[in-house]
């Protein structure tokens, strides 16, 4: 009898010690996945930086199972702390929203159209560069799509468009050329027109005044690239579009410095020009129109 009650005293012993073993791993198991889940919603700010080691490297790569559970109860403190202050961090975030919807343009020009070399048959299906090219212009392809077909929801018509960008490429031009910054300003964005301002400055140091001319109608139009820039993650509808246009014209150029003289140009001889140019305009402010946001050098 007494054999029997000391087996089963260790057995009972046994038993406690595999069940408090089991349920410290099913806990802390559970806890880094739920811990690796808080640290995607948040992003990488909240862990980040904690316990880095001199190799930079976080400490589950490279420190024991013990070390890794006292760190990650740690961490679990430290989180529970910051819920708090990330909780009333959420208006400030808000507001930085608010403020980037009301912005009227984003200041650059996203992705923007660079020429290539076309490629023989062979060699874009038959290499592995050519299927590398192929594949970059099919999602440039579905991207230009997608923008173009969320700008027809707005009442987009390509012919309709091409007018109005017409107009806006020979008002552009000549107001560079006569050097009116004021009236340049309504037309294109704030950057490209700070370039611009810059542009005319530097024309004005060397020619005193400048002829131009756009020849009507023009060679030709085409669209090369269209792309959307969104400005809050949580609405699609808030986002700029931007179209690059490609514009082949025969203009009439004539320059003069100070006394009168022509020392550049002949405005009797028509000139074949290529431009490709940039314009933008909100999806999502009441009363929005085109504007020039860059021109790309050929």
């Amino acid at each position: 009898m007494a054999l029997l009650r000391r087996f089963n005293t260790i057995r009972s012993l046994y038993q406690t010690l595999g069940m408090h073993q089991s349920s410290s791993f099913l806990s802390s198991r559970s806890y880094s996945t739920g811990f690796s889940n808080v640290s995607q919603f948040y992003g990488q700010g909240v862990t980040s930086c904690l316990y880095k080691t001199q190799t930079n490297a976080l400490p589950w790569t490279c420190r024991n199972t013990l070390t890794l559970r006292s760190t990650m109860a740690a961490e679990l403190l430290i989180f529970l702390n910051d819920k708090k202050s990330l909780s009333t961090q959420a208006p400030t975030q808000t507001r930085k929203v608010g403020a980037q919807i009301s912005m009227t343009s984003p200041g650059f020009v996203y992705e923007p159209y660079a020429l290539r070399e076309p490629i023989p048959f062979w060699k874009r299906y038959f290499t592995r560069t050519g299927w590398r090219q192929t594949k970059e212009d099919i999602k440039s392809e579905l991207k230009s799509a997608y923008a173009i077909a969320k700008l027809r929801k707005t009442g987009y018509s390509k012919q309709k468009f091409y007018k109005e960008a017409v107009e806006l490429y020979k008002e552009i031009s000549t107001l560079i050329a006569n050097g009116d910054k004021t009236s340049l300003r309504k037309a294109v964005t704030e950057n490209m027109f700070s370039a611009l301002k810059n542009e005319i400055k530097q024309r004005e140091s060397i020619w005193s005044k400048v002829y131009w001319e756009l020849v009507e109608p023009i060679v030709k139009i085409r669209t090369l690239r269209a792309r959307l820039i969104g400005v809050d993650k949580n609405d699609l509808n808030k986002a700029f579009i931007q179209l690059t246009l490609e514009f082949l014209t025969k203009e009439k150029f004539e320059a003069y410095d100070s006394k009168g003289a022509v020392v550049a140009g002949d405005k009797t001889k028509e000139v074949l020009v290529r431009s490709i140019w940039v314009f933008e305009k909100s999806l999502f402010h009441s009363g929005s129109h085109w504007r020039l946001c860059g021109r790309i050098k050929v």
